[in-house]
């Protein structure tokens, strides 16, 4: 029986492997074969994308930040960087250098009254507008989004035509871009995971911003070779992602539980408790001495960011770095800053909150520092120096006011103090670049006078920060 059984098993009805296999599926040079292979080189083609993408969803979710769904909002920042990025080389490309520098100035100058002079009336709204929907604010965040992808379309008409609806545009492209950045203040605090510091999180959130900035802009650059409407139709895409992404947040992003507003007036008529006589014009002095001090150091540092974007854009133009070209020479500095501020933000996650008072006074007069010998001895080097100086600077203070803003501000008015500090300093950024453009092309007479305001802003705030640092900063917090 036995034999019987191994010898049907060799050569009977069940028959052997190779006699079960249909025909045409042979070892070799079968379908299966093929299959098999186009399947190992579809996986050889798709492994860089889904490779690329679990190394970023590893890095963004790592220690609780996906649990708490910070991870979630650090990849929406890099999309909103990624297509601001975007709309910046369209324009810049438009605005600037499509045109002989003079007709250039003109053009700026009229593009900053068209935007920028409207939206210095706008954005001390944007912020109290925002405290009054703290239930939407995933739908805020999409409507930033989906208006800047639509926006971009028609600015994409307007470049094509040269109609004046760029500006209008334009100006709706940097309202909704600084919404989106007020309510970004807003909610990262409702996602800290556990153990993580506010400034810890706000420097993942910068990093990623500024990683995305970093890719996109040669990919705008390489758009706008085929076509300068093309930077414009990927932002559109970018987006439109957005504006789907931000649904994705978790929904106590939208809880307004144990919040309110937050005063700028050290009156004492509404601290402590509910208000007992009604407020006209919420702001944020009532959050202490320190906070107000770093917000004021912190407005003269995006003061001089904005002053510099707008006046070496213009300056570099005329009078390019020794032996390099106009482009070239915007490029070095562009990327000095870039990698100045990517430095300033890791160092502030790992300084975290140790003494933010000294730390932006002393940043502070190392840019002070910076600017005056510039401005002593101007040359290319020092250019480079100063910008990228200035955005490492810059990373470090605001990484340190959200510290202060964490340690000082009690929980029921942090989100709003964060809104309101977040449009201050906006306006500080577009008052430092309308004073750019009208500056004569005189390297050193412009960085005297950017020396000059550092000068005031430090003055005016080192007394206050260092007398906080030293009496335990948080005991004078006031409360509204």
């Amino acid at each position: 029986m036995a034999a019987a059984k191994a010898s049907e098993g060799a050569t009977g009805t069940g028959g052997t492997r190779e006699s079960r296999r249909p025909k045409g599926t042979g070892r070799i040079g079968g379908p299966g074969r093929i299959g098999g292979s186009v399947r190992a080189v579809g996986r050889a083609l798709h492994l860089p994308f889904t490779g690329t993408a679990r190394g970023i969803r590893k890095a963004t979710h790592a220690h609780g930040a996906g649990e708490s769904g910070l991870g979630k909002l650090i990849e929406l920042h890099a999309v909103n960087g990624a297509g601001d990025v975007m709309i910046t080389v369209a324009l810049a490309s438009t605005v600037f250098f499509s045109v002989p520098t003079d007709e250039a100035r003109g053009r700026v100058a009229l593009y900053l009254a068209i935007t920028m002079a409207p939206f210095t009336v706008l954005a001390p709204v944007i912020g109290p507008l925002l405290d009054k929907l703290p239930h939407g604010r995933r739908a805020a965040m999409a409507g930033a989004m989906l208006a800047r992808a639509l926006l971009a379309l028609i600015i994409a008409g307007a470049v094509a035509t040269g109609s004046l609806e760029l500006y209008p545009a334009a100006l709706g492209v940097l309202v909704a871009s600084k919404a989106y950045g007020v309510v970004r203040s807003a909610v990262v605090p409702r996602l800290l995971p556990p153990r993580f510091s506010l400034v810890k999180a706000n420097s993942r959130v910068t990093l990623g911003g500024l990683l995305a900035t970093g890719v996109a802009a040669p990919v705008g650059a390489g758009l706008h070779a085929i076509g300068e409407r093309w930077p414009l139709y990927g932002a559109f895409v970018i987006f439109m992602a957005g504006t789907f992404l931000s649904f994705s947040l978790p929904p106590k992003v939208d809880s307004a539980k144990g919040e309110d507003i937050a005063l700028l007036a050290a009156d004492e008529e509404h601290l402590h408790g509910p208000h007992r006589q009604p407020v006209k014009r919420p702001g944020l002095r009532t959050v202490g001495i320190a906070v107000t001090h770093a917000l004021g150091a912190n407005a003269a540092l995006r003061w001089l960011s904005g002053f510099l974007t707008f006046f070496l854009a213009f300056l570099l133009r005329e009078h390019p770095l020794t032996g390099s070209s106009a482009a070239v020479s915007l490029g070095m500095v562009a990327v000095a800053a870039g990698v100045g501020n990517a430095l300033g933000t890791a160092v502030g996650a790992w300084l975290r909150a140790r003494a933010p008072e000294i730390i932006i006074v002393t940043v502070l007069a190392v840019v002070l520092g910076a600017a005056i010998t510039t401005a002593v001895f101007f040359g290319a080097f020092l250019v480079a120096c100063l910008t990228a100086t200035t955005g490492f600077c810059l990373a470090l203070a605001k990484l340190s006011l959200d510290a202060l803003i964490q340690r000082d501000v009690p929980e029921l008015v942090r989100t709003s103090a964060f809104a309101r500090s977040e449009t201050m300093l906006q306006m500080a950024w577009v008052l430092g670049g309308a004073i750019g453009i009208v500056m004569p092309l005189n390297g050193t007479l412009g960085l005297c006078v950017a020396a000059g305001v550092l000068a005031l802003g430090w003055l005016t705030t080192v007394r206050g920060l260092i007398g906080s640092a030293r009496h335990g900063g948080a005991a004078k917090a006031r409360v509204a």
